[in-house]
């Protein structure tokens, strides 16, 4: 099996302020697309057999920005439906739950149309991710590539390391970075995190 590449999205106005975004569609900034571009040269020099995105514009955009083709979009790949704390940031969340921990205690509810999720069930599309990641590697030479979000990919990450969904809180990503997730002797391994081009 190929090396699985893991692609935050370049930086947008929520997350330069640390509100939470997980369902709202926002752009990338001006300095999230220079992020974007920045991948390029850590992308290219891969054979890229497959590689899927998140429905939302953040993602598909810095993946046309790093070059990706046949880019399918998979609805899985959204990120974490914050509920109640779309919008919020930690610091506000913590002034009415001062011990409040995303990857521990899930969000508060939301309306019907983003109700939120619990750690287990980011947990889950995490789990269908990476079967259809297992499809492609099957189906395909070279590494797959996936654009998403941070708290999502963090979970997924877990979740390849055969860690409980909880355990995303072990792996800061932060926008604009390239992972690389891969073996070593049989066993699932982290063998590149948060790498940034050179400056």
């Amino acid at each position: 099996m190929g090396d699985l590449f893991l692609v935050r999205h370049g930086e947008t106005e929520w997350s330069r302020s640390g509100r939470h975004t997980g369902l709202t569609d926002v752009p990338l900034t001006e300095h999230g697309r220079e992020q974007a571009r920045g991948l390029v040269p850590l992308i290219r020099s891969h054979r890229i057999g497959a590689a899927f995105v998140s429905p939302f514009q953040r993602a598909r955009e810095t993946a046309e920005l790093i070059g990706l083709h046949d880019v399918r979009v998979d609805p899985d790949l959204h990120e974490w439906d914050y509920g109640g704390y779309e919008g919020i940031t930690t610091v506000e969340i913590h002034r009415s739950r001062p011990d409040w921990f995303l990857f521990t205690d899930g969000v508060a509810p939301g309306p019907p149309e983003h109700p939120g999720e619990t750690p287990e069930e980011v947990g889950e599309r995490a789990d269908r991710v990476l079967a259809r990641v297992e499809a492609a590697f099957a189906n395909t030479e070279g590494c797959v590539v996936l654009v998403a979000h941070g708290h999502f990919l963090r979970v997924l990450t877990a979740r390849h390391l055969g860690l409980p969904p909880s355990h995303g809180a072990l792996f800061q990503l932060g926008t604009g970075t390239l992972c690389r997730l891969g073996t070593e002797h049989g066993r699932p391994v982290i063998a590149a995190w948060n790498v940034r081009p050179p400056s």
